[in-house]
């Protein structure tokens, strides 16, 4: 029998604001523990909380973002459940009237397009942090998170495979980056997934018993832990057994879900509205003007560096999956340089050596006007692309501009006529059999005289007038 997996997703996005969701404190990653709190997060009697406008803000643009009707009305409401990183016993959170619905993003998957729906985004408090670790037999709790302002995104269950999920993400992670609501850092806690999955007949509607999988925090483990889950579900169907409905947490070392607890309902939280913050009704200018402010989106970029520079879908793709990123193309496309070549250079060599540091594109030693300059001095003649791909390593290792590192090497490429002739005439003088082997057929062998002229003049040699004038050489 033949499956079909459904999977949702709901993400927890960290939101960039200074401050934390309903009271004053820092929201700074890192800072010594306990260090960043006050009554009001910690949660003690009489105090009240009062709603970060910034946050608000956030959430409305995300909405806007990603196609959602922003509610006129909304509000907040407590969410009941006891642990210890919780200090109010309850987390504030949103649950019948979200800031955001019905909206959706779409994804590319092996060269097709797909709409995902997204059900509701609503703004939350994060909790703390229990601390485990290197604590002998106790355990600590560390309130710097909690407050912490937080969206949840819910996607509706339209996603079919790992690879889909993982895709979904990293759009909704570039938008989120787009707008500057969210750094999208997985590593550190600021993007997490929760992800629903089930598996059903295929061609069956009704939705089969689901598992939630907690806190996921890459993209690769996205796709490894739903994997995973789909092949546990349908062998325990298959076994004649039945999926029960709970959460499980996926153990990246092992490569496996672990049953955590049963998976509540909303009942169990005992849900009801928030009698502390008023309910929340946005301005439908403030709104207006939030939409107006809204950057242009990776979709939109991509379609424009497709038509603008007439760049391949794939490398529009990749270039627009990062804003620093397509803004480093386009400036160095605005210094002179030629968007296909800015293009190639930036997703191989730049990429590579970005790569090996660890480093992003907003920590690159060289500027979009120094690739330029580098690729005015290839299309000028000045240097090969092979010499290019030298000077371009000794630009990024010592931040020097391509002609100065040219003139200090003596990297200039012959273009002389006369001298590459006379290196040509030199080899062939000394390479008669290969001269015998390549009449008689074997064509391959003028990579060989091309590489030995190259060496000759330590890769200087004009590739163009080289191939010309060993082509007529060798036929004569």
């Amino acid at each position: 029998m033949r499956y079909e997996a459904v999977i949702g997703l709901e993400v927890h996005a960290q939101m960039l604001t200074e401050t934390k969701i309903f009271c004053g404190c820092a929201t700074k990653f890192g800072a010594g523990p306990n260090t960043q709190t006050c009554p009001v997060c910690i949660g003690m009697p009489g105090v009240l909380p009062v709603l970060n406008r910034r946050a608000l803000e956030f959430a409305i643009r995300t909405g806007l973002a990603t196609s959602c009707t922003i509610a006129q009305y909304s509000r907040f409401a407590r969410k009941n459940y006891f642990y210890p990183d919780l200090p109010k016993g309850y987390q504030t959170s949103q649950f019948e009237h979200p800031i955001c619905e019905h909206g959706f993003l779409e994804i590319d998957v092996d060269g097709e397009t797909k709409k995902i729906g997204i059900t509701r985004i609503h703004m939350e408090e994060d909790a703390g942090k229990n601390i485990h670790e290197d604590s002998g037999s106790y355990s600590y709790v560390d309130l710097n998170r909690a407050g912490v302002p937080l969206m949840e995104i819910v996607s509706e269950p339209d996603l079919r495979t790992p690879k889909e999920a993982a895709a979904y993400m990293r759009k909704l992670r570039a938008i989120l980056r787009y707008l500057g609501v969210c750094d999208g850092n997985m590593d550190q806690g600021s993007l997490r997934c929760d992800a629903n999955v089930s598996v059903r007949p295929a061609g069956q509607k009704e939705l089969a018993t689901r598992a939630e999988i907690k806190n996921i925090n890459s993209f690769r483990f996205v796709e490894k832990a739903i994997e995973y889950e789909i092949r546990r579900q349908i062998k325990v169907v298959e076994d004649g057994g039945k999926v029960v409905q709970e959460t499980r947490l996926w153990d990246s070392a092992k490569g496996i879900t672990e049953s955590m607890r049963s998976k509540e309902e909303a009942h169990d939280y005992r849900y009801f509205p928030e009698p502390d913050l008023v309910p929340i009704v946005p301005d439908r200018n403030w709104v207006e003007g939030i939409r107006a402010s809204l950057p242009e989106l990776p979709d939109a970029k991509k379609k424009r560096f497709v038509a603008e520079y007439g760049l391949p879908e794939q490398d529009a793709s990749l270039l627009t999956e990062e804003q620093a990123v397509a803004d480093w193309f386009e400036k160095a496309v605005s210094s002179g340089g030629q968007a296909k070549a800015v293009a190639n250079w930036m997703m191989g060599d730049l990429t590579r050596l970005l790569n090996d540091e660890g480093r992003s594109i907003g920590e690159c030693p060289l500027s979009p006007k120094q690739m330029a300059g580098m690729l005015s001095l290839i299309d000028q003649g000045t240097i090969s692309g092979k010499i290019a791909k030298t000077v371009f390593e000794d630009m990024y290792r010592t931040g020097k501009d391509a002609a100065v590192i040219v003139k200090e090497k003596g990297l200039v490429q012959i273009s002389d006529v006369s001298e590459i002739e006379k290196a040509v005439d030199e080899l062939l003088a000394r390479s008669q059999k290969e001269i015998e082997r390549y009449r008689a057929g074997d064509e391959k062998l003028l990579g060989f005289f091309v590489g030995q002229v190259m060496k000759a003049t330590r890769g200087k040699a004009n590739p163009q007038t080289l191939n010309e004038l060993l082509k007529k050489k060798l036929s004569s």
